[in-house]
């Protein structure tokens, strides 16, 4: 396990976005924007089940992230690593959580009906900062 650097820290405390990238089925890479958070060992994300970075992390569990500081563009952070975990338990507090940092509200607005969460946690392997 990799250790984030504690000058870095503070860009999974911000609204900062990371750039996730996954492994497609046919080997490409796939790049989205999440929400994330770090809880001391694990970077977390969070995704509704089915879409298509909960498909790709079921075939492979290798990830990478880059969160830009949105104060300075030229500060970064890069994780990668695998899924360590992904769990629906406690989903539904994370997104709401992920919402009250990224959007001020206390409950996620978006979720549809019938959709259930999954949280990826992931276990950083290598980190490189700039």
């Amino acid at each position: 396990m990799a250790r984030i650097p504690d000058q870095f820290r503070d860009l999974f405390e911000k609204k900062a976005f990371a750039s996730l990238a996954t492994v497609g089925a046919d080997g490409t890479p796939q790049v989205t924007p999440v929400w994330v958070d770090f809880d001391g060992t694990y970077v977390r994300f969070n995704t509704a089940k089915g879409r298509v970075k909960d498909r790709n992390l079921s075939r492979n569990p290798k990830v990478a992230l880059a969160i830009q500081d949105p104060d300075n563009p030229y500060r970064y952070v890069q994780v990668r690593g695998r899924i360590a975990e992904s769990t629906q338990t406690g989903a539904d507090a994370h997104i709401d959580a992920l919402a009250k940092k990224y959007l001020g509200q206390d409950r996620f607005p978006h979720r549809k009906p019938g959709e259930v969460r999954v949280m990826f946690k992931i276990l950083p392997e290598h980190v490189q900062g700039g």
